[in-house]
């Protein structure tokens, strides 16, 4: 669920220019270089830091950064590494460094309204979301009505999380995001006929739920009195996450 919102790196990747670099003056094609080695070791930093490795990733930002320290998707990437080992002040000034380098980016706005969303400044971010969808160029829109519409539950936007939770399914249809997102919605307001449809239509193209996800499904058929589902969702949260908080709230019997 997590990486969908903040990611995208290798679009952002590509969809992002470079404002320069190097000292006033130098030849274009030293400059075209330094970009250039620039965008391969961000690249390659995105990549490590797909695989959890951020000490290497961070020594890669370094290099891109030494070859040009005005490429605007290394500062992006960097936020993303420091948000993750939750270097938070440091991510927040990496995040404001890309986006003064290039304030077109969508993808930034994005991914740094998720930060902010996940730090407790959902009113800050939901700002952010809204500025990634005002351009047109933006090639994922769905993610950012996604992480529009969970931040605006958040802070009790319930109708406008549900519409832009709808707009990101009508742009992605079986978008699992949104597909969860409104199930929870759902359920929260009693609405367990629709929570449910949702969360069928989610697991379906999910593989391996987590917790949080089976311990809302047994909650959904404890309301809908769907027994025999509850009942194997129950099992499927004690047998994969006994330690979980959630299976402690089933056991409990909350």
């Amino acid at each position: 669920m997590k990486r969908i919102w903040v990611l995208l790196v290798f679009a952002l990747l590509t969809a992002c220019a470079s404002s320069g670099g190097g000292s006033e003056g130098a030849p274009q094609i030293d400059t075209t270089r330094a970009q250039a080695s620039a965008k391969i070791h961000t690249e390659l930093a995105a990549s490590y830091y797909e695989r959890k490795q951020y000490s290497i990733a961070l020594q890669e930002i370094a290099i891109a950064m030494r070859e040009d320290s005005d490429y605007a998707p290394a500062y992006t990437v960097r936020a993303l590494i420091r948000m993750a080992l939750r270097e938070d002040e440091q991510a927040d000034a990496d995040f404001r460094r890309s986006l003064q380098l290039d304030n077109a980016n969508a993808g930034t706005h994005n991914n740094y309204g998720w930060f902010l969303c996940q730090r407790g400044r959902e009113k800050e971010s939901l700002k952010l979301f809204q500025e990634a969808l005002k351009n047109p160029l933006y090639a994922t829109p769905e993610i950012a009505y996604v992480n529009l519409g969970i931040c605006s539950k958040k802070v009790g936007l319930f109708k406008e999380a549900e519409i832009n939770l709808q707009r990101a399914l009508i742009l992605r249809p079986g978008l699992t995001e949104a597909l969860y997102g409104l199930s929870e919605l759902s359920f929260d307001r009693g609405d367990y006929a629709g929570a449910k449809s949702y969360f069928v239509r989610f697991a379906q193209t999910s593989q391996d739920l987590t917790a949080e996800q089976l311990w809302l499904a047994v909650r959904i058929e404890r309301k809908m009195r769907d027994r025999n589902s509850e009942a194997s969702y129950a099992l499927q949260l004690r047998k994969h996450y006994p330690d979980s908080r959630e299976t402690q709230l089933l056991l409990q019997g909350e």
